[in-house]
């Protein structure tokens, strides 16, 4: 026993083995000289014994003295331990590298692999042994183990021993039968047992039937694995007491732990015609040929029927649960019961056909007989040898030396006997030979020196001969290159690409595909793509964007915002797999488009909840602004772009206030009296010019307030922002207020008019006004742009109404002229069509005897 509980077994397993051995070896001596050997067999006595063993024993040795038995279960886990090979064939592990340690599987997967570091073999891959070997009782992988200096080969065979894995199989999940009532106790019908691909103990199956008064069941064993299972009638059946019987079938087989399986039983029982066909016997057996013309006589059957009449004709038919396979390879002739060949056979696919066949008589209801035909198809040589070429140093460098393994190739022929005996050789004349290692096993070796600049490829052909009569060969071409270097980087078509993607899109979206070219080939060709890593901000850019490996697909991995990032720029690299690999960089620019996805919000004081006064003279002329309202948007252009308006839309001559379209200046429409009542409500909507439009309200609440009555609340008159001296201060900022407001427009006729503005109200001959009047310059009329509320500023531009969006005091210049102003917005309203109002100069409002105080709330939409 080895250290993983595996067995190794040799050649000189055992005396008794040998014994054995040498029987067969003396058989065989008879045989090729005319039974001269027959003196072995025939001497007696212990000494005898002893001198035939001693003789099979050197030949023994001579013949197997490098091949190395282990077996191993199926299933068993990756890693599981097989054996020391290394150590079991006698070689160093110190000198497994150096010597070039190899194990090949032939025609198989990597089931098994060795650690070339210490020479043991473990499980590499899962290993199915019905999938690997199906029913067969001998189920081995064989592996060559291969050495250089000097050039060994060993053989190892692993057996792979069965574990009970699969659990019995019906072929179907219920099964239909239907009895006369007029079947006799002790009448038998044929069921469809069960299938294990398990072998062994594994695959003994045995059958149970579920309680019931009616039926047992009998199985009959012909061996192990071919048993007949049988439903025996107990006690007549009566149709009209019980038309039908539900029964469950169980197979179990004989693994540890045990495995089952079950099938439902339908039994119909039928009235009437009381005599069923028989056949001559219950199972027939043919052999036939392989090769067989379609139309061949396969089986003439003959069922015969005790009643008469019609009910002692019969129709021959395939048995319903018979598989597709049978209906397809073979036909039957309902009437005379013959069964002959529809389709080619091919042994070595199929070697064996089992199915069943009904004779129903025409009786009403009909009955049915049953027989079992088994049909073994004999080989013939239709099969050409198969060439299976591994290759292990392709392509050859051209400094190898002579010796160097460059390919395993190994032969099989699927026909059997002499047909399958294969043997192989090379063509035409090359550096290169054939080295036989093991039955149907070669190797392409390096017999000479290679040269790539006289020659970069060999085309070599491979030939296979069979033993059959006549004879099939079979031939494969080998190409063996030369192997190059890897000297070309992949490249891009351009060295840059410019996207426009929307902002707001969908997490992972796909946004572009980069690709590059190599010239080289295989692995150096092989290309992969992966980000320039670098920082956005505080970010890493891999958090934005990510490469697809191998499609070079660019993917965005969260939504953009474009008010976060306008242009995102980053490179991709493109690698090859060769050593040492090579690679090149293309630059990507996206541009990320605004969405309208930020709707409008109202600034302070009137964002809030808390209500701000305003008061307001009820003699304000027509046109005087008694509040405004200052809302931003985060997007840019049109989608930034806000419009105000009041609501519900009534006739302006049933209101006494309006708002300025762009400005959202709230101003009167007339002259203000007691009958426009104590209070009312005004809602101002606000809107962006975006699709789709976004909303925001703000709701104004305005009570008359008795003449002379003092202002209350947080409002604050122009006059007390005189007096307060912050005009002064905001002079000094005017230009840098002005250029906030500019950068909020998207108009440059309003970027001119402010411009124009700002120089008439800082010039030396236009003063502002002093602390008993105060003149409003010019606001932006596209968009409004507005600073907190305690800090509401006024400038100076002439006689018209106050605009709030940017003012500023200074009480020691002289009002500007009001007619410029007015001819400014004129201007402005024709060719830029915006919404300019005549306003009233906010110095002749003074508290008097009436005034209109204004509550601010705001709502998003």
């Amino acid at each position: 026993m080895n250290d993983g509980g595996f067995s190794r077994i040799d050649l000189k397993e055992s005396e008794n083995n040998i014994y054995l051995y040498s029987l067969k070896m003396i058989h065989l001596l008879e045989q090729f000289h005319g039974g001269s050997a027959m003196f072995f067999s025939r001497v007696g006595g212990l000494g005898s014994r002893h001198l035939l063993f001693s003789f099979m024993l050197c030949t023994a040795c001579e013949v197997g003295s490098s091949q190395v038995h282990y077996s191993v279960l199926e299933e068993a886990k990756h890693g599981t331990f097989v054996g020391r090979i290394a150590q079991d064939l006698g070689l160093e592990v110190g000198e497994l590298v150096s010597k070039l340690f190899q194990v090949v599987s032939k025609g198989r997967r990597d089931y098994l692999e060795v650690n070339g570091q210490n020479g043991v073999l473990f499980v590499n891959s899962r290993i199915d042994r019905e999938e690997l070997c199906g029913r067969s009782l001998v189920c081995s992988i064989h592996l060559e183990v291969i050495v250089d200096k000097p050039l060994q080969v060993f053989h190892v065979e692993v057996d792979i021993k069965d574990i009970n894995d699969n659990p019995p199989v019906f072929p179907v999940k219920e099964q239909k039968l239907f009895i006369s009532e007029s079947r006799l106790p002790d009448s038998r019908f044929p069921l469809e047992g069960a299938s294990d691909p398990d072998i062994g103990t594994n695959a003994l199956l045995t059958y149970s039937l579920s309680t019931n008064d009616y039926f047992i069941l009998d199985v009959k064993s012909k061996n192990e694995q071919d048993k007949l299972v049988e439903l025996v009638l107990r006690k007549p059946l009566d149709r009209e007491e019980v038309p039908e019987h539900h029964l469950i079938l169980t197979v179990t087989d004989g693994g540890k732990p045990e495995l089952t399986g079950t099938v439902q039983l339908l039994i119909t029982v039928l009235d009437v015609n009381d005599n069923a066909p028989t056949f001559e016997r219950s199972e027939y057996e043919v052999k036939i040929l392989e090769n067989a013309a379609r139309g061949t006589l396969v089986i003439q059957l003959n069922a015969s029927d005790a009643d008469e009449g019609i009910n002692g004709e019969i129709v021959y038919s395939f048995n319903s649960l018979a598989s597709p396979l049978i209906n397809d390879k073979f036909q039957i002739n309902p009437d005379t019961g013959e069964i002959s060949i529809q389709r080619y056979l091919d042994f070595e696919d199929i070697n064996s056909y089992k199915f069943r066949v009904d004779a129903t008589d025409k009786g009403n209801p009909p009955m049915v007989g049953h027989c079992t035909i088994r049909v073994d198809v004999e080989d013939t040589n239709d099969n050409a040898p198969e060439l299976s070429v591994t290759s292990l140093s392709l392509p050859v460098r051209e400094d190898a030396p002579p010796g160097t393994v460059i390919a395993l190739i190994s032969v099989s022929d699927r026909d059997s006997g002499a047909n399958g005996l294969v043997t192989c050789f090379l063509s035409p004349p090359s550096p290169f030979t054939l080295v036989s290692t093991f039955r149907n096993y070669y190797s392409l070796v390096l017999e000479g020196s290679v040269d790539r600049e006289s020659m970069s490829v060999y085309e070599l052909v491979v030939t296979a001969r069979d033993g059959g009569s006549p004879a099939l060969w079979t031939s494969a071409s080998v190409m063996v290159g030369i192997a190059d270097v890897n000297d070309n980087a992949p490249a891009f078509e351009q060295t840059s690409y410019t996207l426009f993607v929307k902002e707001n899109n969908p997490p992972g979206s796909h946004i572009f595909t980069v690709s590059a070219s190599d010239p080289d080939a295989e692995e150096n060709a092989l290309v992969s793509y992966s980000l320039v890593e670098r920082q956005v901000g505080e970010r890493p850019l891999s958090s934005y964007v990510s490469v697809h490996l191998e499609s070079g697909k660019v993917y965005v991995l969260q939504p953009l915002d474009h008010e976060e990032i306008e242009l995102l720029q980053f490179q991709v690299s493109a690698r090859d797999s060769g050593v040492p690999s090579l690679s090149s960089n293309v630059s990507l620019q996206v541009f990320v488009l605004d969405e309208n996805d930020n709707p409008p919000v109202v600034l302070p004081p009137h964002s809030g909840v808390s209500p701000v006064t305003e008061l307001v003279s009820q003699s304000v002329a027509v046109g005087h602004v008694v509040a405004k309202i200052r809302a931003v948007d985060a997007d840019s252009g049109y989608n930034a772009w806000l419009s105000y308006e009041l609501l519900p839309e009534v006739s302006v001559g049933h209101r006494p206030f309006r708002v300025g379209l762009y400005t959202g200046e709230i101003s009167t429409t007339r002259t203000l009296d007691e009958s426009d009542g104590p209070r009312q409500t005004l809602l101002v909507l606000v809107k962006d010019h975006g699709e789709p439009t976004l909303k925001a309200t703000a709701t104004v609440t305005m009570s008359l307030a008795a003449i002379g009555q003092t202002f209350q609340g947080s409002s604050v008159t122009s006059r007390d922002f005189e007096k307060s001296g912050v005009g002064q201060k905001v002079l000094m900022n005017v230009n840098v207020y002005l250029i906030i407001a500019i950068c909020s427009v998207s108009s440059l006729l309003v970027l001119s008019l402010l411009l124009y503005v700002a120089i008439r109200c800082s010039s030396p001959s236009q003063s502002f006004c002093g602390p008993g009047k105060s003149t409003p310059v010019c606001s932006n009329t596209v968009r409004s742009w507005s600073y907190s509320h305690q800090q509401r500023q006024k400038i100076c531009s002439g006689e018209g109404p106050a605009k709030n969006d940017l003012m500023a005091f200074s009480p020691n210049l002289p009002p500007c002229p009001s007619s410029q102003v007015a001819e400014q917005a004129e201007h402005m309203q024709n060719v830029g069509k915006l919404d300019v109002e005549d306003r009233q100069d906010p110095a002749h409002l003074h508290p008097g005897p009436s005034a209109v105080i204004l509550t601010f709330a705001t709502g998003i939409q």
